[in-house]
């Protein structure tokens, strides 16, 4: 794979879902270190438009609902393949996701089908709860594929696009994140891991905790 050849070479795809405050500068970050972005709104009711730039490269998918982080992942996924790139990053729009790391996994990709980011759980900014959550469920898709599972919530990942089609998630929450490292080992992918920084804000999470355990054990069970 040379990346250095394909004119739409690298994707980042940034789900969103009411990120007004951050969205204008995780797009233009974003745009320094890609050739094109795909930004799935997810059912906004921010009036969001105003924050993304005009320019060619950005394509834009828009929910009239919001379907959840997994529906979103994978209409992002699909757009991709249709653009023939050659890698696609995923990264969230409430900038606890560096882009100035997206050259880290560049530098490594070519060795590996995926690379997620893990970022430091232990003494870091990470809420209390979210890293119980983010330790049980990396020990237990650990468990699951056979492999180790640094971090299983990490949603800064990179992608060889060609692989996509294969790991589509079903899942519609985010749960998906954990159903995509599934289907990756089952499929024999070779996955990786990169340090990147614990960012966390005053945001409020929108993940769900008591939907996002049931549909996570789905994951356990059924995929």
């Amino acid at each position: 794979m040379n990346i250095s050849e394909s004119k739409n070479k690298i994707c980042a795809i940034i789900p969103f879902y009411n990120e007004k405050s951050t969205l204008k500068k995780i797009v233009s970050d974003t745009l320094n270190f890609v050739d094109l972005i795909i930004l799935v709104n997810d059912g906004s009711t921010d009036n969001w438009q105003e924050e993304i730039p005009k320019v060619e490269n950005i394509h834009l998918i828009s929910n009239e609902i919001n379907l959840g982080k997994g529906t979103a992942l994978k209409l992002g996924f699909q757009k991709s393949i249709e653009l023939k790139t050659l890698v696609t990053i995923t990264l969230d729009a409430d900038l606890q996701h560096d882009p100035k790391q997206i050259p880290n996994f560049l530098n490594n990709i070519e060795n590996y089908d995926c690379i997620i980011g893990k970022r430091k759980i232990t003494n870091s900014q990470m809420p209390f709860q979210r890293r119980v959550s983010n330790y049980l469920t990396s020990k237990l898709l650990s468990l699951k594929t056979g492999r180790k599972i640094f971090d299983s919530q990490s949603g800064y990942r990179v992608f060889k696009t060609n692989i996509l089609e294969n790991i589509l998630p079903k899942f519609s929450g985010f749960e998906a994140e954990s159903e995509i490292i599934v289907k990756l080992c089952k499929n024999n992918y070779s996955l990786g891991f990169t340090d990147i920084p614990t960012i966390y804000g005053n945001e409020n999470s929108k993940m769900r905790a008591i939907p996002t355990i049931f549909g996570f054990v789905k994951v356990l069970l059924k995929v």
